[in-house]
């Protein structure tokens, strides 16, 4: 698959078919703006049907911070297992870290967050990004992660 063959945006069908998360835990609704072992925008849109805002200040519903982190990392497993060609694969993306994390403005239910990732290196297996999760522009959260894509224990769909 040459660079040219790799979709520029992944819609929620094949969010599902690169990688494993699902309903309440898939955190991200669509990717776009793809650039293969580059960069890539993820769309989250924060519903007040979620579960986590049931317990988490349930008077004043805040998104938690690790699953803005997890949309993030979330969007870069898309972004990579579009760059490697592995929808219907079975690939799965473990953390092996999570530097810098800061937290700056709070995600709240009926915001839009938009998240940023940019590859700062890649090989077959080892990624590392940078992430910067957004609402309206403002910065809500920001953090460098290192995953691991585990290629060999996928199975085809």
């Amino acid at each position: 698959m040459t660079d040219t063959d790799i979709p520029t945006r992944a819609d929620l069908d094949l969010i599902k078919r690169i990688i494993p998360h699902r309903y309440p835990f898939l955190l991200v609704d669509r990717v776009e703006d793809i650039v293969p072992r580059e960069s890539a925008r993820g769309i989250k849109m924060v519903t007040a049907n979620e579960p986590h805002f049931t317990g988490h200040f349930p008077d004043a519903p805040i998104m938690p911070g690790v699953l803005i982190i997890e949309a993030l990392a979330q969007t870069a497993g898309v972004m990579a297992g579009v760059t490697l060609g592995m929808a219907d694969k079975g690939m799965l993306v473990y953390f092996m870290a999570i530097d810098s994390a800061k937290f700056r403005r709070k995600v709240v239910p009926g915001d839009m967050l938009e998240l940023n990732v940019t590859v700062k290196r890649a090989s077959t297996k080892i990624w590392k990004f940078e992430g910067r999760a957004t609402v309206d522009g403002e910065l809500a959260a920001e953090a460098a992660f290192t995953a691991m894509m585990d290629l060999e224990s996928g199975q085809a769909g």
